[in-house]
């Protein structure tokens, strides 16, 4: 791991059109809640791409099996955006939770094209993706359908992944990246109100599954910094 100096994302304009590509529901909070609002507040709200169905956080709930699980976080997320600005909901592509296909998979290339599908017939300019060396194999497998995604455009695609869980990234850039940093100050508000808009991943609302996830302050504490991390590979 190196250090490097972090320089500014801004202008947010050279970005042009955006999308969010996040592994699971509350993932688009976490890793990008800053971007999304400063985004949505200069007029350029960016289209977000939930991918799994989020089901995999509490499998053995008997008060919420699968299907009302998938709907309250989806519920949770549309809460979260609107926290953030965005005028319209994200699009769910409902992959299962754990399951999300990697490339090998038969599946993939199917996934592939429903992420692709997802995106507007004009294309965007910029993807901002989880980091594909983030150690949860959804984040891994979003990474490799946004990066497969890009491959299929004819016009170059800005690639920007974020860190959630891989600690050693999150503090110190790893070889071969440049590391771009957004101030969030003037919208951390609104991306902690977002992220606690994620009931079922911040609290005991789901209270009958002693395996589920929970996010605990202690993890939190991560995302309540003044500024967002965005990699991008160095050519």
């Amino acid at each position: 791991m190196t250090g490097t100096a972090e320089d500014s994302l801004e202008p947010l304009e050279a970005l042009g059109s955006v999308a969010i590509v996040a592994p699971h529901p509350d993932d688009e909070s976490l890793g990008c809640g800053g971007l999304i609002a400063r985004l949505a507040a200069v007029g350029r709200p960016p289209l977000v791409v939930v991918v799994s169905d989020g089901t995999g956080s509490h499998p053995n709930s008997r008060s919420f099996p699968a299907e009302r699980l998938r709907a309250l976080r989806e519920e949770e997320t549309r809460a979260a955006v609107a926290a953030l600005g965005l005028p319209f909901p994200p699009q769910f592509l409902r992959l299962r939770d754990t399951a999300v296909p990697h490339p090998g998979n038969p599946d993939f290339a199917e996934a592939v094209g429903r992420v692709a599908s997802a995106l507007p017939p004009e294309g965007v300019d910029t993807i901002a993706v989880s980091f594909r060396d983030d150690p949860h194999c959804d984040h891994q497998a979003a990474f490799a359908l946004a990066t497969a995604v890009i491959a299929r455009i004819i016009r170059p695609v800005r690639l920007l992944e974020y860190v959630i869980w891989n600690d050693e990234a999150a503090t110190a850039t790893p070889p071969g990246f440049r590391p771009w940093r957004l101030d969030i100050t003037g919208v951390l508000d609104a991306k902690l109100r977002a992220i606690s808009c994620h009931r079922s991943q911040t609290s005991d609302l789901i209270s009958d599954d002693p395996d589920g996830f929970r996010l605990k302050p202690a993890m939190l504490r991560r995302f309540e910094r003044h500024w967002e991390t965005y990699l991008e590979a160095i050519p």
